[in-house]
């Protein structure tokens, strides 16, 4: 049963930049100190919750309050993105560990939009949050290691990227000495939430589902990157620095390929609009609430147009949706899945 909105939550300051032509500033990318595993795990502890919220713009969804329907030109779209964006984050951040923006959204706006993202990016890690940058890059040599330069150690510096391994283990190689050398984190593509990844993913190979081998694979390279001095000891749940994208909508496959990869965080997309439940999500967690990041971004900073969540709401306080559901998605995670137990 869904759990009932806060009568009361806090209302964020909206931020409102103050000029079309403000720059966005260059993102952080002093080194980090810890190892990604580590810094993630602090997060969820700290916040209680392993939820993360999508960071999707799109002009046809944004709240009407904010006028998009009537904005063409790209450069003030990225401007009205840079500014939705800051004010979802300014809603979620005392509560959720990581954020979580899909590239392509800011991307399909050109330049201007890649403006928009570094800006997001530096603003999330400015409120405190994890950055996990959704890009699904992947390629072989010298263009992997361009990628994981930009994206985890260069100008974007994001804290984990998402990755396609379909182009074999030598792809990935690239990524994961990067994300050794900057204590960033990586997600696999191994089993997506979308009704299609059936039509390869799925594919028998030496009598085994295809997402299978790549499981067998992201667990090697986990096990193979766990943090220094980390006890591998049956029940202390390590986890290294390359996790797995496992979709929500396969409850089932998730049960198993979590006891195939045992030190490997799962991301678990799908989560709300996708028709993923909480329910769903309980196979991809360890006994003490740890070893996974459940996402929602639809239902989350679009929450102005569900009925529950926008109840006896002016259009202008469309921040306080966003809180609102932001806020049953944790009660939901927690009530149906051990992570409840990061609450004790």
């Amino acid at each position: 049963m869904a759990a009932t909105p806060p009568p009361t939550p806090h209302h964020p300051t909206p931020h409102h930049p103050t000029s079309s032509h403000q720059a966005s500033p260059t993102p952080v990318t002093l080194p980090h100190t810890l190892p990604f595993s580590t810094r993630l795990a602090h997060a969820i502890r700290a916040k209680r919750t392993p939820a993360c919220v999508g960071l999707d713009p799109r002009r046809e969804s944004l709240p009407p309050a904010l006028g998009a329907a009537s904005i063409d030109d790209p450069l003030a779209l990225a401007k009205l993105y840079t500014s939705f964006c800051r004010d979802v984050i300014d809603a979620v951040a005392p509560h959720i560990p990581i954020v979580k923006p899909q590239l392509a959204c800011f991307e399909a706006l050109g330049p201007a939009g890649m403006m928009a993202l570094a800006d997001t990016i530096h603003y999330a890690h400015a409120r405190g949050l994890l950055v996990l940058a959704d890009g699904k890059r992947g390629d072989i040599g010298s263009t992997a290691e361009a990628y994981a330069d930009g994206w985890l150690a260069g100008p974007w510096g994001c804290d984990a990227l998402t990755i396609n391994p379909y182009l074999g283990l030598d792809s990935i190689a690239p990524f994961v000495t990067t994300a050794k050398a900057r204590h960033a984190g990586l997600f696999v593509l191994v089993k997506t939430s979308n009704p299609g990844s059936r039509d390869f993913q799925d594919l028998e190979a030496n009598g085994s589902p295809l997402h299978e081998h790549v499981a067998a694979g992201v667990e090697h390279l986990a096990a193979d990157t766990l943090p220094p001095g980390t006890s591998d000891a049956p029940g202390q749940h390590a986890y290294g620095l390359v996790g797995a994208v496992v979709g929500a909508t396969w409850p089932k496959q998730l049960d198993t390929l979590r006891a195939a990869m045992p030190h490997v965080w799962i991301l678990v997309p799908g989560f709300g609009k996708q028709g993923g439940r909480a329910s769903d999500v309980r196979g991809a967690f360890d006994a003490k609430g740890l070893g996974a990041i459940v996402v929602s971004a639809r239902d989350v900073i679009f929450a102005h147009s569900r009925p529950d969540m926008n109840a006896a709401l002016a259009e202008s306080q469309w921040q306080t949706a966003v809180e609102r559901a932001c806020h049953d998605m944790i009660e939901r995670i927690a009530a149906d899945t051990p992570a409840g137990k990061l609450r004790d």
